[in-house]
């Protein structure tokens, strides 16, 4: 029987993310093996791809701009503070605002608070 890696890797697509849960368990218990472990070298032998792809940001603000209020309502949505500590993060700018987060939950902070007339900056 002729393995066809299309119709498979067709199937891989259109499946849902609980479905491949279940299929990358099901081959985990099947063969012995796990994912995580494969992971590792891959990792390690792109290690100076890794080394140079930042995977966590912090989310600085450098300064509130014109419209300060907007900045702390939107420190607020993003950190969950109350008021007076929202205030106090965005007076005593440069301030971290959000620290190790993705990129992608980085760069929407980073979009809120220049929406709301900040200047910040991604590190």
């Amino acid at each position: 029987m002729a393995f066809d890696k299309d119709a498979f890797l067709t199937a891989l697509d259109s499946m849902t993310v609980m479905e491949l849960n279940e299929l990358v368990k099901a081959i985990e218990e099947k063969f012995g093996v796990s994912a995580a472990a494969m992971a590792a070298p891959a990792a390690a032998g792109g290690g100076a791809a890794a080394a140079e792809e930042k995977t966590e940001f912090n989310v600085v603000l450098l300064d509130a701009g014109a419209n300060k209020v907007s900045v702390i309502k939107a420190v607020r949505e993003i950190t969950g503070l109350g008021l007076k500590e929202a205030k106090d993060m965005v007076d005593g700018a440069p301030k971290a605002v959000k620290e190790g987060a993705s990129k992608a939950d980085a760069e929407a902070a980073k979009k809120k608070l220049e929406e709301a007339g900040a200047k910040v900056e991604l590190k």
